[in-house]
């Protein structure tokens, strides 16, 4: 029997750590805690052991790390109990005790997986040894896994904000705003123009199409005065045939051959026959061919002349025809364009009094009457003469815009921001002219500088004057901030992209802003929100 070793020992403190004896050794004769700078304790744990603080802790996979369970400090029993022990009882109870810490240990050594079905229980694997594969970093396993879930979440990001979005909830699209003072009013529009008229007219034949480019020389219509009736065209037809039965009459009593008379005839035969294929379909020039005919026809015409000019009947006959045709030459006259223009041959009565000799001299009250409709009186020589068309030149224009705005006067030749609102808003830069004010409205003279075209048909219309710079408008949800700079997110070519921007002002739920590099924002834009 070998001598307690803790014997007349004082009261120590249970040790925090322990040294356990390897696995499958059997039970020690002498003290199994023996080991050197080891203190001896009692081996009695608690009546009630405390809970493990760390069991409750999930593993970033789904498991429960193994954790190193807390001893509590125990008391060696008093003096007088531990002198009415003998030395086999003490070493009997020190070998109890390192047996049911050993079976804590190897349950907390464990790792807790959640189980759907109970198994049966498997014998301990021995602890893991330190200094294997894993030199502290990830194993490929576990890194793969991360790499994994990045893309998910990339690709989730990805499809939450722009794919197949087209303004839905979460998105909004850039508009275009202005900073500054915006003033809204009604428009007067007095185009670069010259309207044509002519009284006593009873027909009008066009020769080129609505709103074609003309240019000096080029033939626009023919008017027919009144009078003309197509009674007139009939009798001259009368004529042209006559003289045509008379003339085969005479060919017809001719004996001797005449080979000039036969080459014309065969002429106009053959250039008759190519506009009747024109007008047909066939492909071509109508216009050249039709003069090659008329000219064909005036050779034949002059050889029968000259041949036949002792004939009394014939030389009546064309005698009669040129009086008929003169006639109706008095009742249609031919109208030409007078500079390189656009032609149209529409109008609505304001041509005349719109002019751009007489515009500026309108007061506020006279434009607000004809924006509501209401034409100036026009002079006695106008009075009863209809309008045939128009020629508008190309590249400016004016407009008398009224502003309900006591307070506000701009400045004269500045430059100002003006949107033409219709059916397609019109914006342009426009220069102020003149400026007058009457009856609690503005009127604003402004001359532009742009193609007529898009206001070739208007007249009136709402419009807006801004004073200040063009910017871009978002909803405030779209600015975000990444590295302390603000900006929004786009969809650039398939991926959200951040674009830095200045921000001029917040209002309204509005930011204005403007993108620090230029070209990179645009009207129309899909910008993601943050809520």
């Amino acid at each position: 029997m070998q001598q307690n070793p803790f014997q007349g020992m004082n009261q120590p403190q249970w040790p925090q750590q322990n040294t356990m004896p390897p696995f499958g050794m059997q039970q020690p004769a002498g003290n199994p805690f023996g080991q050197p700078g080891m203190q001896g304790g009692c081996p009695f744990p608690q009546p009630s052991m405390p809970q493990n603080p760390f069991a409750a802790q999930p593993d970033p996979f789904g498991l429960q790390q193994p954790m190193q369970m807390p001893v509590q400090p125990q008391q060696w029993p008093p003096p007088g109990a531990q002198q009415a022990m003998t030395p086999e009882a003490m070493q009997q109870m020190q070998y109890e005790a390192w047996q049911y810490q050993q079976a804590q240990l190897q349950n907390l050594n464990q790792p807790v997986r959640k189980q759907k079905k109970p198994k049966a229980p498997k014998a301990p694997k021995p602890p893991r040894q330190q200094g294997g594969n894993r030199q502290g970093g990830l194993s490929g396993k576990a890194f793969l896994v991360l790499v994994l879930i990045a893309a998910l979440i990339g690709v989730g990001v990805y499809f939450l904000f722009f794919r197949g979005n087209t303004g839905k909830p979460g998105t909004a699209r850039i508009e275009l705003g202005y900073m500054g003072n915006v003033f809204k009013g009604d428009a007067l529009i007095v185009r670069n123009e010259t309207a044509y008229n002519e009284e006593g007219v009873q027909d009008i034949d066009y020769e080129v199409a609505e709103g074609s480019v003309v240019y000096r020389g080029d033939p626009l219509c023919y008017v027919y005065s009144t009078g003309y009736s197509t009674g007139e065209m009939n009798a001259l037809q009368d004529y042209r045939d006559q003289i045509n039965d008379y003339q085969q009459t005479l060919l017809s009593a001719e004996t001797a051959y005449d080979q000039r008379m036969d080459m014309l005839e065969t002429e106009v035969l053959e250039r008759g026959l190519e506009v009747r294929s024109l007008v047909q379909g066939a492909r071509g020039n109508l216009i050249n061919q039709e003069k090659i005919l008329a000219t064909a026809i005036t050779q034949r015409q002059n050889y029968f002349r000259s041949k036949y000019s002792t004939d009394t009947r014939l030389s009546r006959l064309y005698d009669d025809e040129n009086t008929q045709q003169q006639r109706i030459e008095s009742w249609i006259k031919p109208k030409l364009a007078a500079q390189e223009s656009i032609v149209s041959f529409y109008t609505d009565g304001f041509e005349h009094a719109l002019s751009p000799e007489l515009y500026e001299g309108y007061t506020p009250s006279q434009v607000r009457a004809m924006i509501n409709g209401e034409k100036p009186e026009t002079s006695a020589a106008e009075r009863g003469k209809i309008d045939l068309y128009r020629l508008i030149k190309k590249d400016n224009y004016a407009v008398l815009l009224l502003v309900n705005e006591k307070n506000w006067n701009p400045t004269k030749d500045g430059i100002y921001d003006l949107t033409l609102e219709q059916f397609t808003d019109t914006r342009v830069q426009a220069k102020v002219l003149s400026y007058a004010r009457s009856g609690g409205e503005l009127l604003i003279r402004l001359a532009v500088v742009d193609d007529v075209a898009n206001v070739l048909y208007m007249r009136t219309c709402e419009a807006t004057i801004s004073e200040s710079v063009r910017c871009m408008t978002v909803p405030v949800e779209a600015i975000y901030t990444q590295n302390d700079a603000e900006g929004v997110v786009i969809d650039q070519n398939g991926v959200p992209s951040f674009v830095p921007v200045t921000i001029l002002k917040r209002e309204d739920g509005l930011a204005y802003i403007q993108a620090i590099q230029a070209g990179v924002l645009e009207e129309g834009k899909l910008v993601q929100l943050f809520h």
